[in-house]
């Protein structure tokens, strides 16, 4: 059995926005969104060439390797609510529903590592040791990037983050929970982490897609959004990569 290398990226819109004169805009739904799935596709390609995700798929892993995930994981998954705090309060009054959108999502988010934790201790990992670790080369530049530009005014590129983070927990990673139960024998309280981040990124994305497909998003914000979903494509590759170093 093989993990799924050819999932979708998440749903794209099917009609494009117009503008005055009847011809498609730029910054349309599906103009967007078709850019956003050649950003996800490129990372799927990558994702298959990751070390630990091809000895998963290959039915080679250990769980050595799996807690060597969830320690590498841990120390990027704690700043996600803090950088997703700060971006909400850099949106101003005239980018009210995406300010509220980062506020409700960071109030989701805030207990998520404890989850991962209860993971790593309920396959033998010492959480003093969990909580003392410290960023791979890839971690330290996904939340660099995240905070720094989380800073900015009006963050809005960072719905490419959203795009490509939450899609990932939406598609993947209730598969690569299976395949590690299946491969490793583990039960449920050990990948509970990944697990739950298929409902819970599923509803993220929709919300997300709901926000893309609102017309509030302009040609300048779409550029931001798909540059922003590029980098970070990359570098949560990278940290996959790098685990430990």
């Amino acid at each position: 059995m093989t993990t799924d290398t050819t999932t979708p990226a998440p749903a794209a819109a099917e009609t494009a926005m117009t503008d005055a004169s009847g011809a498609p805009s730029p910054a349309g739904p599906a103009a967007l969104s078709d850019r956003l799935a050649e950003v996800w596709i490129e990372l799927e390609e990558r994702l298959d060439r990751v070390p630990i995700l091809r000895a998963l798929d290959e039915g080679t892993v250990t769980i050595d390797d799996y807690r060597r995930l969830l320690f590498n994981l841990r120390q990027q998954v704690v700043d996600g609510s803090p950088w997703i705090s700060r971006a909400a309060s850099n949106f101003d009054i005239d980018h009210f529903t995406l300010r509220a959108a980062a506020i409700k999502h960071a109030e989701e988010e805030h207990r998520d590592y404890l989850m991962l934790e209860r993971d790593y201790v309920a396959i033998g990992g010492s959480l003093d040791e969990l909580r003392a670790g410290r960023k791979n080369l890839g971690s330290e530049a996904l939340s660099g990037y995240m905070f720094t530009y989380a800073d900015r005014p009006n963050p809005v590129g960072l719905l490419g983050a959203m795009f490509i983070i939450e899609g990932l927990g939406a598609k993947r990673a209730a598969g690569w929970a299976a395949r590690f139960q299946e491969v490793l024998g583990l039960a449920d309280n050990q990948v509970h982490f990944m697990q739950y981040h298929q409902e819970a990124d599923g509803a993220h994305t929709g919300d997300l897609e709901a926000i893309l497909d609102s017309g509030i998003i302009d040609d300048a914000a779409a550029d931001e959004i798909v540059r922003c979903a590029e980098v970070v494509a990359r570098l949560y590759a990278l940290q996959l990569e790098e685990l430990d170093r």
